[in-house]
């Protein structure tokens, strides 16, 4: 009985060490949120210069022990200085990463399965010339395309896909699992490959 005692009283400050931290890490970001996001383990959160905003009822899993099937190993949100992200209420992700340069908009009632990647930006120019001055010279590269990205309510995003810049999911659509998302997504549709391509309505 004692043992047990004890893990249980392990995991109890292993639950609170995490709230405190991640609690410490969204106030040194600036985060701000309509309530307690229900967190399990803890966020990377790098976002000092940027805005995000979390909605109610917010859930996410963030760690190597929270939802295994993904593969990854925490949840990231990565927000550029002046770059906007806006989460809305009852959304759900697991161990995805959210890099926005530009922004990045997901309404109500949205899901992510494990290990997604969402990207605003293509972090590298496809010019040569430019993607090389920051490793040759120090110099940054001013011609990285970027544009933002709107995942509308109820739709339904399978783990380990990947949305790139400029792409709106619309109401209710669900990617497939592992599909490469470049192009816009209409309502009430299924979408899955790589690149992503129409399945059939819903």
């Amino acid at each position: 009985m004692g043992k047990i005692k004890e893990i249980v009283k392990f995991i109890y400050y292993f639950k609170v060490y995490n709230y405190l931290f991640n609690q410490l890490v969204m106030k040194l970001n600036n985060v701000k949120s309509s309530s307690t996001p229900k967190l399990n383990g803890r966020l990377y959160i790098k976002c000092k210069k940027g805005s995000l905003l979390l909605g109610k009822n917010v859930k996410i899993n963030s760690g190597k022990k929270y939802n295994v099937i993904g593969g990854d190993t925490r949840t990231n949100f990565i927000i550029s200085p002046g770059a906007t992200m806006q989460v809305g209420n009852n959304v759900g992700i697991s161990n995805s990463t959210f890099c926005c340069h530009n922004s990045l908009i997901i309404e109500d009632n949205v899901l992510f399965g494990g290990g997604c990647k969402v990207y605003d930006t293509d972090f590298h120019s496809i010019n040569f010339d430019n993607r090389i001055l920051p490793y040759r010279y120090g110099k940054k590269d001013k011609t990285i395309q970027t544009k933002g990205i709107i995942i509308k309510r109820g739709a339904w995003v399978g783990g380990h896909c990947i949305i790139l810049k400029g792409v709106k999911v619309g109401e209710n659509s669900i990617i497939g699992a592992g599909s490469v998302v470049t192009k816009s997504i209409p309502p009430n549709e299924i979408w899955a490959g790589n690149p992503a391509k129409f399945i059939k309505r819903i």
